[in-house]
């Protein structure tokens, strides 16, 4: 079972990756056009703007139950009417969350590569803050709506397909946990190959 003292070090952690995750949508959806980000506060970096207090909790709950830390932030409002390519933009923007993730754990495994005379508490929030952040950037890939991945493989439907596909919102992540229950086993062998075979990339891009 995780200690409480490494989840303390941690949560300023998690907190940055949150916080960076929503921003990068926001950021982009602004810069393609969609002023809907601003007007509702979420260009910032403030993670009291960001956070959700039941995803937050979900991310201590399942630190100290389970292996497999998991939960989630504020989703940023985006309008894609307010796009020229709507699919086309909603997936850039869907894309940038978890590309924000990959890119701070590439940050924190060149750290812990070539940094040296790092104390043991140090390392263990380095390497759990690689962790979640592979995490993140994984489980947001996952294409069931309204996660990130949804928006990615939007792209190249029609529109009518999407249309119906974006209707799903309010009820796939629902399917997701019953998914998850249903199949625990198969899913989280899927993520845990997906999660090693990313670690072991990102390992290599940084020397390691």
């Amino acid at each position: 079972m995780n200690d409480l003292e490494t989840f303390l070090y941690l949560l300023p952690v998690l907190l940055a990756s949150l916080t960076l995750h929503e921003l990068a949508h926001a950021v982009v959806a602004t810069r393609l056009g969609d002023p809907t980000p601003r007007e509702q506060g979420r260009l910032t970096l403030n993670p009291l703007v960001h956070i959700d207090p039941l995803g937050t909790m979900m991310f201590a709950l399942t630190y100290f139950l389970t292996g497999f830390i998991f939960g989630w932030a504020k989703p940023v409002l985006v309008d894609a009417r307010r796009f020229r390519r709507p699919k086309e933009s909603m997936a850039l923007v869907a894309a940038a969350g978890p590309a924000v993730n990959f890119l701070l754990a590439l940050g924190c495994a060149a750290i812990g590569t070539h940094v040296d005379n790092l104390g043991p508490r140090t390392v263990d929030v380095l390497e759990l803050a690689f962790e979640l952040n592979i995490i993140l950037g994984l489980f947001n890939l996952i294409p069931i709506p309204p996660l990130d991945g949804s928006r990615i493989v939007g792209a190249v439907m029609s529109n009518a397909t999407y249309a119906r596909w974006a209707a799903l919102d309010q009820y796939g992540m629902l399917a997701l946990f019953a998914i998850i229950l249903l199949f625990q086993n198969e899913f989280f062998t899927l993520f845990q190959s997906a999660f090693d075979r990313s670690a072991d990339v990102m390992i290599r891009i940084v020397g390691g």
